[in-house]
């Protein structure tokens, strides 16, 4: 009786942790390379030259176009790097891309306005999974996905963005 009690604990608290966690854990070949199709919308995770997951997802409210300067609601174009992962993001989970770079600076300045930043991969807030296009200028995923994606792509992996 003592044993069954025990496996039924273990049980329930095994399937609690493995339904509640948003951290999962990748074992597969590594991510060598995201490249994003804003156009297409669509996002590859790649290991050299194979595509190991595709995602679909969201942009900015103004996506045509290279991100410029804060506030225009667009998403970079160009090569960048993941920079950070963020585990409390507010969009459940995010990873951080490089951008501005020293040539995204250099462009604001020329127009008199700073470039902006924060620009992620994150999740999706339930209320907006029916919107388009509703970030500031990330890229919006399901939560689900961002889990993969979270545990697949590490810090320093190229992101190559696309119009």
């Amino acid at each position: 009786m003592m044993n069954r009690r025990m496996f039924t604990s273990a049980a329930a608290l095994f399937a609690l942790t493995a339904c509640s966690d948003k951290f999962r854990v990748y074992t597969g070949p590594p991510v060598t390379s995201v490249v994003v199709q804003k156009g297409r919308r669509q996002m590859f995770l790649l290991n050299e030259n194979e595509v190991l997951k595709t995602y679909d997802f969201e942009l900015g409210f103004a996506p045509a176009g290279h991100k410029q300067v804060e506030g225009d609601g667009k998403t970079p174009e160009g090569a960048y790097f993941i920079d950070r992962k963020n585990p409390n993001s507010s969009f459940y989970l995010s990873i951080g891309i490089s951008y501005p770079n020293a040539a995204d600076r250099a462009r604001a300045r020329e127009l008199g306005r700073r470039p902006g930043g924060d620009i992620f991969i994150h999740g999706t807030p339930r209320e907006k999974r029916s919107v388009e296009d509703w970030t500031a200028g990330c890229i919006a995923v399901r939560d689900r996905e961002m889990e993969d994606i979270y545990a697949m792509v590490n810090v320093g992996t190229p992101i190559f963005l696309y119009a």
